[in-house]
Order: structure tokens, then sequence, then C-alpha cells
């Protein structure tokens, strides 16, 4: 993988010349006046089949006191009081 640095003319000017390295897993870096300011990368592939159901069975269990109410200061905390 590596990155590639356009200034934003050149971006602006040639971005579908630059798309090919996308889809080859590269990065680019667009600058201003030589100076970095955002990055463009590829977005990862979806799973083409789905995730099977069951992956972590028997890794953890899930006892009857997780369905309990949480205490008042657990829910303060995420309430930000």
């Amino acid at each position: 993988m590596k990155m590639i640095r356009l200034n934003i003319h050149e971006a602006k000017t040639h971005l579908s010349k630059y798309i090919k390295y996308l889809y080859q897993g590269d990065n680019i870096i667009l600058c201003k006046r030589n100076v970095p300011i955002a990055e463009i990368r590829p977005i990862k592939k979806k799973l083409m089949k789905e995730r099977p159901i069951g992956l972590a069975k028997g890794d953890f269990k899930v006892t009857n006191t997780f369905f309990d109410p949480l205490p008042d200061d657990i829910v303060d905390a995420f309430s930000g009081r």
C-alpha cells in the first residue's frame, strides 16, 4: 500500500485518473499548498457471504442477572449526572 500526495488542483483536474489507486488499496493524501489536509482511502470490501450464527458459542455465558436493572450510579454516569 502506498500513499499518494495530491494538491487540490491536481485532484480536481485528474481525480478519475487516481481512482484506480484506491481500488488497489492505496491512500490519497489531499494537500493544500503541499500541506496535508485530508485523506481519501478505499472503503473495505463487504463480505460476500453471510456470517454464520454462533461463532462464539461456548466462549461466554449470559447469566440471568445480565438483564437486571443497572445500579443508579451507573445509570447516572451514562446520563452525565
